[in-house]
């Protein structure tokens, strides 16, 4: 079945405290976009990679291919008003039944054996998503003030990519837009359509989300 990646990246980044959104920043001498593209580029060189920027980014990233000679193919998509319109607009790139995973595009240390498991799993019931377990103590705010201890092992923090076969993301993504849809996951499960499996994340993949996330991935680079 053919392969498909949307991958996100249409943000300003404002939490970086940087004037460059973060998936331009660079790691190990290149933009953290870069990284991303290629993880997908080296698992599959024919999975086509549909890449969603904000409109007024796309010369900027065009630039940056040409300096850093970036030749992995890929389509350009504009992006929307959030993460949900972005989505729906690199769908619009989807053609016939496939596979279609979404990505943060500021994931850029996503592992082959991950994909390769959640592409597999989706493939036989519709949808999987990559999960990890919390080690941290959690504690939920209560009204008067104060908070309550949470049972940890009750929850899983969530990341991408997130693997549907095309048609359940085509006809989630056909849904009013909610503040709750905050993933793919939330949008497909609004619609009842199916029943996405969680699959084993990876520690690694880490979301890029401030300056302290980049020097983590440098590291891990590094040791790779």
């Amino acid at each position: 079945m053919r392969k498909y990646a949307i991958i996100v990246a249409a943000g300003n980044g404002s939490r970086m405290g940087t004037d460059i959104p973060k998936q331009y920043l660079l790691l190990q001498g290149k933009p953290v976009l870069m990284h991303t593209l290629a993880a997908f580029y080296n698992y599959d060189s024919q999975l086509q990679i549909i890449l969603v920027l904000a409109p007024d980014q796309k010369e900027y990233w065009r630039r940056l291919c040409r300096e850093y000679d970036f030749t992995i193919p890929h389509t350009l998509v504009d992006g929307g008003k959030t993460r949900f319109h972005s989505v729906k607009n690199g769908l619009e790139e989807v053609y016939g039944e496939a596979l279609v995973a979404v990505h943060d595009g500021v994931r850029p240390i996503v592992d082959l054996d991950l994909l390769d498991s959640l592409f597999h799993v989706a493939g036989e019931r519709k949808g999987a998503f990559p999960v990890i377990p919390v080690v941290d103590t959690l504690r939920r705010k209560t009204n008067n003030g104060g908070s309550k201890i949470m049972e940890r092992s009750q929850f899983r923090l969530v990341q991408t990519p997130q693997v549907f076969l095309s048609r359940i993301l085509f006809h989630a993504y056909q849904a009013e837009y909610s503040e709750k849809f905050t993933d793919d996951v939330s949008v497909v499960e609004s619609r009842r359509l199916c029943k996405p499996v969680m699959v084993a994340g990876r520690r690694e993949n880490i979301k890029i989300t401030t300056p302290v996330d980049l020097i983590i991935a440098e590291a891990v680079l590094n040791r790779r």
